[in-house]
């Protein structure tokens, strides 16, 4: 049986991190903290904040709410409270086809 390397994820990510994956400023981050009550990164005792892969996933929807589909943020918010699991599925989902887009795009440039 081959070795197969397992990819390694992080338990916590600084705020410059996650502001580098979401090609956004700090600022933006901290304002959707204040906002959206799904955010909730630890702080440690400097007061730096800490996102869990969770936190990643529920920045990722807010993204794709407000980006994607043009939501306002109150119209974000109210569908993050009366939505939160089928929008979490929903996102895994269109994850899982993005990564799956991205692979068929390395096999077919390989070719």
């Amino acid at each position: 049986m081959p070795y197969k390397e397992r990819e390694i994820s992080k338990l916590y990510y600084t705020m410059g991190e996650v502001a580098t994956m979401f090609d956004v400023n700090t600022s933006l981050i901290r304002f959707y903290e204040k906002e959206f009550e799904v955010l909730k990164p630890k702080k440690n005792k400097k007061g730096n904040r800490l996102f869990t892969s969770e936190d990643l996933e529920n920045l990722r929807i807010i993204f794709h709410l407000i980006r994607d589909k043009g939501y306002t943020l109150n119209g974000a918010k109210e569908h993050l409270k009366n939505n939160l699991g089928d929008t979490r599925d929903n996102q895994r989902v269109i994850d899982s086809l993005e990564n799956l887009k991205k692979f068929l795009l390395e096999v077919r440039d390989g070719l």
